[in-house]
């Protein structure tokens, strides 16, 4: 099927790339240099034109103007097929596996084969035995993708892009959806990958990952490359100072805060997911006090939403219950829930927390238009809107032309803010707050975290649920990890570690890990 080519990428360089879209200024003559054998990290906020620069490399997108050369040639890539066989790789943030075939199944896919309409999976399966030994990519051909963890499965992807002969691997945010251990084991292979002559740019927004991956580090803002720099002469402060354009404060203080009455209480809670047969939380106990964050670690997809929207009130329970100040709230409306003191922040913004063809000022009083201070019968009091508007855009920081402006024309990052405003403005008794700074950059998280700590300080009952470990230690005076709809421990937050937070995330219950 596929022959070992003779050349290898040695190196690649991007020249006053310019990319534009109606509007928008995505890539404003970008320069970047990889050399092989190197590991270079890209860094930016989002809109900062990492992902249309790999876009543009990988030949999903046609630049307006710049150039691209391999080993000093100009090389014209017009489509990914091109790009895989010139030597460049792709791993998608979100895998592009189906999950009903097997391994060697999903490697053989869109490759010719010497017989015909039938795949060549014995060839195939030898070869990523090869590449498996030759990377520790450990996989089994045989084995169908939906029975694998995450961690197996992104390691499918890197053995598709090796199948393929790519020199030069973009991987865009690959850690996103690992556990600690896993993390660990996927920068041994692509430490190894770059020793053995790959060349490898690496995407993220954490700058941890950054520091302890890369040999280099190229910063984007605003469409424009800032600085590029050798990653063991800087550090997280200056990162995200390039980045951002002004001093973030990467960790939030967390001040002492004696907790108050138990808040929120979940008790033997069961929830059945969309899949017939397959239960989406089995015997869930939580307690939240206020004056508290409980953080909710876990790998994306294991119960995490359910819990979050049986709460709230968008999902319902097959048994169990929801109590808010000792009153069994199971089976609750949004808006009986609401007005009880919950708030929900939820991880979907725009299917389940803000309509985006309606205006920012709609969307704020979205939950409460109906009450005697937004209406008067029928009739809407709009002065009093307008005003109750102006004062959250200004105290909530949200970006935006006016108040009229369609939510849609606004960043991910004050659309969420829009959200915050809405909900936190409430003072409630409860907030539960699903991934509430996902695909929101470094400044936009900063003012994230300091509103959650001041619902804190402020007494609310919070349930943090998040797949940034980073964020969860940060912020949580507990840790819950979930695992397959059951919750595997609870620890304090200075007694939780990485690696004993990874291995419950896995499956590990807290009580094994403690005796082994």
């Amino acid at each position: 099927m596929v022959q070992q080519k003779a050349h290898s990428i040695q190196s690649l360089k991007m020249r006053g790339i310019v990319k534009r879209f109606p509007g928008v200024l995505a890539n404003n003559q970008v320069n970047l240099d990889v050399h092989a054998g190197e590991i270079h990290a890209l860094l930016g906020e989002n809109g900062a034109g990492k992902s249309t620069l790999m876009k543009i490399l990988f030949g999903l997108y046609k630049p307006d103007a710049g150039q691209i050369l391999i080993n000093g040639e100009i090389a014209n890539i017009d489509s990914p097929a091109q790009a895989i066989e010139l030597g460049i790789g792709m791993i998608h943030q979100h895998f592009m596996l189906v999950p009903e075939f097997t391994v060697a199944e999903n490697v053989a896919l869109g490759l010719p084969s010497s017989r015909g309409a039938l795949l060549d999976l014995d060839v195939v399966s030898a070869r990523i035995r090869e590449l498996s030994a030759q990377y520790r990519l450990r996989v089994s051909p045989e084995a169908l993708v939906w029975q694998l963890a995450v961690g197996e499965q992104q390691r499918i992807e890197i053995i598709k892009a090796l199948y393929r002969n790519a020199d030069l691997l973009v991987l865009d945010e690959p850690t996103a959806v690992l556990t600690p251990q896993e993390v660990d084991e996927l920068f041994v292979v692509l430490r190894q990958m770059a020793d053995q002559g790959h060349a490898l740019i690496f995407i993220s927004h954490k700058l941890h990952e950054v520091l302890a991956l890369s040999d280099r580090v190229t910063v984007l803002r605003d469409g424009q490359v800032v600085n590029t720099l050798n990653t063991k002469d800087t550090n997280k402060a200056e990162l995200a100072r390039l980045m951002v354009g002004r001093e973030v404060l990467l960790r939030v203080d967390h001040p002492e805060v004696a907790p108050g009455p138990e808040r929120l209480r979940i008790q033997g809670l069961h929830a059945d997911s969309e899949q017939p047969g397959v239960p989406a939380l089995r015997g869930v106990e939580l307690s939240v006090h206020g004056g508290e964050i409980l953080g909710l670690a876990g790998v994306s997809g294991n119960g995490q939403r359910y819990l979050a929207q049986v709460i709230a009130g968008l999902t319902r329970a097959t048994a169990g219950s929801v109590s808010i100040d000792g009153v069994d709230v199971t089976g609750w409306s949004p808006t009986d829930l609401l007005d009880y003191g919950l708030s929900y922040i939820p991880e979907g913004r725009l299917r389940d927390g803000a309509i985006k063809d309606f205006t920012v000022e709609e969307n704020l009083i979205l939950r409460d238009h109906t009450k005697s201070e937004f209406s008067r019968g029928v009739f809407l009091t709009q002065k009093r809107i307008a005003e109750r508007c102006s004062e959250l855009i200004r105290t909530f920081n949200v970006k935006t032309p006016s108040r009229e402006t369609p939510l849609k024309n606004l960043s991910g990052g004050n659309i969420q803010k829009l959200i915050l405003a809405r909900e936190l403005s409430r003072a409630p008794r409860v907030l539960v707050a699903a991934q509430p700074t996902r695909g929101v950059d470094i400044g936009a998280t900063e003012y994230i975290h300091r509103l959650l700590v001041a619902q804190r300080e402020a007494g609310t009952a919070t349930l943090l649920i998040s797949e940034d470990l980073d964020e969860i230690q940060n912020l949580s005076d507990r840790i819950a990890v979930i695992y397959e709809g059951q919750i595997m421990g609870i620890v304090t937050r200075g007694e939780a570690t990485a690696e004993q937070l990874g291995l419950m995330m896995a499956g590990a219950r807290l009580e094994d890990i403690a005796v082994s």
